[in-house]
């Protein structure tokens, strides 16, 4: 094939182009051809140390996820004062029942080139679990110890020409944590080499303290190395085009300080997540030295008395959820198209708003918030100086905490999706005056190095903190649950608002139902399941429609954030004392990522753009006949009428008797039979606007197979979540279905996970089999670099087999 010289002049700049850049700054990401193994090496740092026997894994990496499951990992016999428990009790799933209590070792080979002279070579650790010790052929070169932190290394000094033996150390102690922490280089390893005259790491700041609709004060903070060099910052709108350009004028030290006008400037919403980039470039004369883009948005936040919080001019209030970090099946390794589908599942819901909880987020989550719209509240630390558990944080927060906030702060002040700082969650330091002074040297640190943004503290001692000040001296009071004491709280704080930090902890298991139907406080069933009538709750916390009531009637409440969006590993509240219970209960959606009935509660309430119409339980109750089955309807329609079996069984109208009839439909003398139950919804004129229903299924009899992707990038690391279930001979879906199931994935991927949202299910994640647990359950298959179709097929005994295909197509 012939190719014109303009064709290969193309070409040969490109590539100039391309070297000329690396030449500049060149980022390696270390995800591959790591070598492991959990254990005690005390020669491991060596070069000369034989790790061939070691397992080959890509990091991130999660090495406790593939279990097994053990009731005696991390047993604790203790009492949980947060949940209001006075005497010791045997914990046996609080930490995820999953082996990540250890050592372990990771060994990677770096070829590193002949550099040139002050180059510098840094190593960027997003995340390691716990405790990492650094050393490069064979010595220590540097050391972190909180697991939720990142944080990099200058190795300029002793890195070598060709090869060098990277070691990191990892420990993970016993009774360190309070949920399942994982285990390993579990977020992503970055290696940086730069010139000497460059930009600092974390080194640019980027706010935008004027914001109105002619013109956007855009203000570039920049940390250089180096004398006798110039900075050009050009920025870009989201399709590439230059909309400003400016050469830095004054440098103050060695931080050059910008101010740049962006005319009529597109802003930052949940709802219009636009987002620019600055492209910093350092010149020596008109030598090109250095090059680093930052995405920002042009956004506005307020926290006022009488107004509460407002983003560009505009009041509004937290639709948020809290987070843990873990990704279900896939432990707590970052993968985007993981937290992808998690924040889809969760803008659908009409949430708005997230809290990483109770830790630091990874820079994954906060890109994809950035880019799809939703705001964050970051969070720091579980413990101060008290401890929660033995070998918690409390260990490490004298020496630590300062640098520990710097660092988060830091590396993440550009994204314009955190509105809020957290610097503790529920901490025993509430009590006394020692722990207002805590808290005021905290939230100096965080105004020190971010002064554009409040900070917070998850209360849940609010009496404490009325007496002793220290709810007083927060930017913004946080209370978690306690809805009872909000208006005192209010009274006694002079911030004139509240926020709810933490809310809920309703307890449901997907798709169970409980009889009678009654509200119940850490109420127990013998097959160590919750309701999801969504009436059961735990002793310290409340029903979602108590929240609900405080978000609309009180101005002065300006949001929530739901515990927890997703289950997650560990605290199996209200089972937290019986086996084999090893995941939460709290989720809207489960750990599986499949929405409970909750889910269509929270979204008829939230999700303003389209119509929600939910009805519960499923119509499958053989041996019920005739008993009384209570129906429930979750819709944003004001009225609906209920039909059992073309009968109706009356009109029902949301009102103001409680806060449950405020906010849900409920029928609660149903007596059932089966056949077809439908729910009618009707406008305000009393007119049928839209209908659901719910089929008595027969025996199962075909798997059914449905994917969240069917195309996915073929990079060895995006994934396509497939719910599986099972239907009946006429296509009804059987609720109660738990039949074994097997998995195959041939072709371009291949079977990563699987899970039910069980949390009792000891079945491996990691394992090709697992049972339907309410019909249900998702496999994740991972695609493969070679690109083509992957095939998933599922088959069971006595069930007519399902497969499903799944593009990977090459990426850019």
């Amino acid at each position: 094939m012939l190719r014109s010289k303009k064709t290969y002049l193309s070409l040969l700049i490109a590539a100039c182009a391309y070297l000329n850049a690396v030449a500049q700054r060149s980022e390696i990401l270390l995800d591959e051809d790591w070598k492991f193994s959990k254990g005690n090496f005390t020669d491991a740092a060596q070069t000369g140390f034989n790790d061939t026997r070691w397992e080959t894994v890509s990091v991130p990496h999660d090495w406790a996820i593939s279990g097994p499951f053990d009731k005696e990992i991390d047993k604790q016999v203790t009492a949980i004062t947060q949940n209001g428990e006075t005497r010791p009790s045997e914990k046996t799933g609080r930490t995820g029942a999953l082996p990540y209590i250890g050592e372990g070792w990771y060994r990677k080979k770096l070829d590193i080139p002949v550099l040139k002279q002050g180059q510098k070579v840094l190593l960027q650790i997003d995340g390691a679990m716990s405790e990492p010790r650094v050393y490069l052929n064979g010595k220590l070169v540097g050391q972190w110890n909180y697991g939720y932190n990142y944080f990099y290394l200058d190795l300029s000094n002793e890195v070598k020409p060709g090869q060098n033996q990277l070691a990191i150390h990892l420990r993970n102690m016993a009774k360190s944590s309070r949920w399942y922490p994982g285990a390993g280089l579990y977020r992503n390893v970055h290696l940086i080499i730069k010139e000497e005259k460059s930009i600092d790491q974390w080194g640019i700041t980027v706010t935008t303290p004027v914001v109105n609709k002619e013109f956007a004060k855009l203000n570039i903070k920049t940390k250089l190395s180096g004398n006798n060099i110039r900075l050009v910052t050009q920025v870009l709108d989201r399709s590439g085009k230059q909309v400003a350009l400016d050469t830095a004028k004054t440098t103050f030290g060695n931080e050059a300080d910008q101010n740049i006008q962006l005319s009529h400037p597109h802003l930052w919403s949940p709802e219009s997540p636009y987002l620019y980039t600055a492209v910093s470039s350092v010149y020596e004369g008109n030598v090109l030295k250095d090059v680093v883009k930052t995405r920002f948005g042009v956004r506005s936040i307020s926290y006022l008395a009488g107004k509460g919080f407002s983003l560009n001019g505009e009041v509004r209030k937290f639709k948020g959820v809290c987070l843990h970090h873990d990704l279900g099946p896939l432990g707590t390794a970052i993968n985007t198209a993981a937290l992808r589908r998690q924040l889809t599942i969760l803008k659908e819901m009409g949430c708005d708003a997230i809290r990483s909880s109770h830790n630091m987020p990874s820079p994954e989550q906060l890109e994809l918030c950035d880019e799809m719209g939703f705001m964050f509240l970051a969070e720091s630390f579980d413990e101060w100086a008290k401890a929660k558990v033995e070998n918690g944080y409390h260990l490490y927060f004298n020496t630590d905490a300062e640098k520990d906030i710097v660092n988060l702060v830091r590396a993440t002040k550009n994204h314009p999706c955190i509105v809020m700082w957290s610097s503790g969650n529920e901490v025993p330091d509430q009590f006394g005056a020692e722990g207002v002074k805590r808290a005021k040297w905290l939230q100096e640190i965080f105004h020190r190095e971010d002064p554009t943004r409040p900070v917070t503290v998850g209360m849940d001692q609010v009496k404490a903190t009325m007496q002793s000040g220290f709810g007083a001296l927060l930017d913004v009071p946080g209370l978690n649950y306690r809805v009872h004491l909000y208006a005192d709280a209010n009274k006694a704080f002079p911030q004139g608002f509240i926020l709810g930090s933490e809310t809920a902890s309703t307890v449901s298991s997907r798709g169970i139902y409980k009889f009678p139907v009654v509200k119940g406080i850490d109420k127990q069933y013998s097959d160590f399941q919750s309701s999801s009538y969504d009436l059961e709750y735990c002793s310290w916390s409340n029903l979602p429609d108590d929240d609900f009531v405080m978000q609309d009637d009180k101005p002065w409440v300006i949001g929530e954030f739901v515990w927890t969006g997703f289950d997650y590993l560990g605290e199996p509240t209200p089972y937290d004392t019986s086996w084999p219970s090893r995941s939460s209960y709290f989720g809207i959606s489960d750990l599986a990522g499949l929405p409970k009935d909750r889910y269509y509660l929270y979204r008829s309430r939230w999700n303003k753009e389209k119509p929600t119409l939910h009805l519960l339980p499923h119509w499958n109750w053989e041996g019920r006949e005739g008993q009384t089955t209570p129906v429930f309807v979750y819709t944003n329609y004001e009225s609906a009428e209920l039909f059992l079996n073309g009968k109706s069984l009356g009109i029902r109208k949301k009102d103001q008797s409680s806060p449950q009839n405020r906010y849900r439909l409920m029928w609660m003398d149903v007596k059932y039979e089966p056949g077809t139950l439908k729910v009618v919804a009707l406008d305000s004129n009393g007119k049928p606007v839209a209908e659901e229903q719910v089929v008595t299924a027969g025996k199962p009899h075909q798997i059914v197979l449905t994917a969240d992707r069917k195309e996915i990038t073929a990079d060895g690391k995006d994934l396509s979540y497939v719910t599986v279930s099972v239907v009946d001979k006429n296509g009804n879906v059987c609720p109660t279905a738990d039949n074994q199931l097997n998995f195959e994935v041939k072709g371009a991927g291949k079977f990563k996970a699987v899970c039910n949202g069980d949390a009792t299910s000891l079945e491996s994640f990691v394992k090709p089999t697992m049972k339907l647990f309410s019909g249900k359950l998702v496999v994740v298959v991972q695609a493969d670099k070679k690109g083509g179709t992957a095939q998933l097929k599922v088959t069971g005994k006595s069930l007519k087999g399902g497969t499903l295909e799944v593009l990977c197509k090459p990426g850019n």
